[in-house]
């Protein structure tokens, strides 16, 4: 992992700084904003831009899929992102590296792992130390996706090497053409790529690993701590606009979100997306209130130490800002 944040570091360096947000000729300020994989997951970000809530506070933001949190954390510490949507864990293997101008997080999204395991056979009645002596795409070292993976294994008595093998050679993003082209017996997919992978025929979705694995502060709305200090009305505005769609979608129907985000799903079914907003509505997926506890970070770094991805921990209040969404949701 040591290896692997040099590597960011070092393509920090070399990628040319933008300036700061710019006004378009609309008026709106324009954010890039770039998340770590397109999943019904983030779906309160999607109604936000579907709704029009960015536009209302002046706003425009251009999203663009980092395909793994090392991409986003590289487009971030370059500046060619100003926000990025990641685990937090890549915000501590910075810190842990010295980098003074590092990104911190000023909102949490989701609270759960929001991925979902796939078996190549049905197994109605799965369960965990069924893994035993298998083979499981579940990410890459030193990402949350794999962490919570291997933590949750772990709690029951299952141990990478010694009862099952943990996949770990494969690009984040690359995980399912490498499931169907036979590598592995499991794989674990967001939402709505799960649901549309059992609807083909192609797999069965036997259990939620959040669902599976608790609390932990998964992904989080991270920039640098000089873009905040230097646009703090833009990032009150931009969690303003997440606050009108966790409205919305405390008082929408399942099928009303998903409606509201098919326009960011067009090859997918609303049927599927329906099912995938309840899928992670029943495992209380997203927070309240964009603020992440000092216990679940905690709970995180626990994560990342039982995974030897940690050697330091780092302090709660280096990395995470809540301040912002305190004052936004109240």
């Amino acid at each position: 992992m040591k290896k692997f944040i040099v590597a960011i570091l070092a393509l920090a360096l070399f990628a040319l700084p933008l300036s700061a947000c710019k006004k378009d000729d609309n008026g709106l300020k324009k954010i890039e904003l770039n998340e770590v994989t397109h999943s019904v997951f983030y779906a309160p970000l999607y109604v936000a831009i579907e709704k029009g809530y960015f536009e209302e506070e002046g706003l425009e933001i251009e999203l663009t899929n980092g395909g793994g949190a090392d991409k986003v954390m590289t487009a971030v510490l370059s500046n060619s992102a100003q926000i990025g949507l990641m685990g937090p864990e890549s915000s501590l293997y910075v810190y842990n590296q010295g980098k003074t101008d590092y990104p911190i997080v000023f909102g949490q999204l989701t609270q759960k792992d929001g991925s979902f395991l796939v078996s190549r056979v049905d197994e109605p009645n799965f369960k965990w130390e069924d893994l035993k002596g298998k083979g499981i795409l579940a990410g890459r070292p030193g990402g949350v996706p794999m962490m919570t993976f291997e933590y949750l294994v772990n709690q029951h008595g299952l141990y990478d090497g010694t009862d099952l093998t943990l996949i770990t050679d494969v690009q984040f993003d690359l995980m399912t053409a490498a499931f169907e082209s036979g590598t592995g017996d499991y794989c674990t997919m967001f939402e709505p790529l799960a649901s549309e992978y059992e609807k083909a025929g192609k797999g069965y979705v036997v259990a939620s690993v959040g669902e599976g694995a608790g609390e932990v502060p998964y992904t989080s709305f991270v920039a640098k701590q000089s873009y905040i200090d230097k646009n703090t009305d833009t990032v009150n505005a931009f969690l303003r606009a997440l606050k009108k769609a966790y409205d919305f979608m405390e008082a929408a129907t399942d099928e009303e979100i998903a409606e509201t985000i098919v326009g960011q799903f067009p090859s997918t079914s609303l049927e599927s997306l329906t099912t995938s907003v309840k899928s992670y509505k029943d495992i209380d997926a997203w927070t309240d209130d964009l603020t992440m506890s000092e216990d679940s970070f905690n709970r995180l770094q626990d994560i990342m130490q039982n995974a030897g991805e940690l050697d330091t921990r780092v302090p709660f209040e280096k990395i995470v800002n809540n301040s912002y969404a305190e004052a936004i949701f109240g």
